[in-house]
Order: C-alpha cells, then sequence, then structure tokens
C-alpha cells in the first residue's frame, strides 16, 4: 500500500465514514450501509476502494463479507504520520539548543 493511495482513498466523505464505522470492529457491508445516505451497493464499491488501498480486508462468513480494518495497510499509513511528527520535533529541539527559539510574549497582568 502506499501512503497516497490511501490518503487518496479517504478524502471521500463517504468513504472515510465507513471506515470510522469499522473503528469499533468488523462489521458486514449492511450494518455499514445502515444509517448512510448511500445504497448497500454504493457501500460495497467503497470498501472495494479501502481494500485496494490496503487499509480494509475481509473474511468471509457463511454467505456474507465481514470487513474490518488492515492493521499492516493502516501501521504503513501511522508510520509515514509520525515521520512528520518525528521531524517537527527534532526541528524543534534543533531551534531550542541554537537560541534561536523565538521569543515568548510577556502579557501584562
Amino acid at each position: 500500500m502506499a501512503y497516497g493511495s490511501a490518503l487518496t482513498c479517504l478524502s471521500d466523505p463517504t468513504r472515510r465514514r465507513v471506515f470510522e464505522r469499522l473503528r469499533s470492529g468488523p462489521k458486514s457491508v449492511g450494518a455499514l450501509a445502515r444509517g448512510l445516505p448511500v445504497s448497500r451497493p454504493a457501500v460495497s464499491q467503497h470498501l472495494k476502494a479501502l481494500k485496494q488501498a490496503g487499509l480494509v480486508t475481509d473474511r468471509a462468513e457463511g454467505t456474507r463479507r465481514i470487513y474490518y480494518i488492515d492493521p499492516h495497510g493502516l501501521g504503513e499509513l501511522r508510520r509515514w504520520l509520525d515521520g512528520f511528527w518525528d521531524e517537527a520535533l527534532q526541528a524543534f529541539k534543533a531551534q531550542l539548543e541554537s537560541g534561536s527559539a523565538a521569543p515568548t510574549q510577556e502579557h501584562d497582568p
């Protein structure tokens, strides 16, 4: 999975809502579609895109497909995002150590 395809996939609001519904655990298409303003076939198409992006996977359970968040794909996206945090902290530390931190403004009581 490339993080770019995951971000593109999650840029769609409906797809993001479907993905967020999986946070509480595995669900069928019908359970995911309940309460959404789109049809079950549309939810299936969103799940297909999420699966292609590596964010969800599924398993057969009788005649139904059960979808759940793929920890490997989510982990790759998280590592990419964590890189920004790590770089920001390193830059902040370097700025503090060099003594060039922006001065704080004092407020009159």
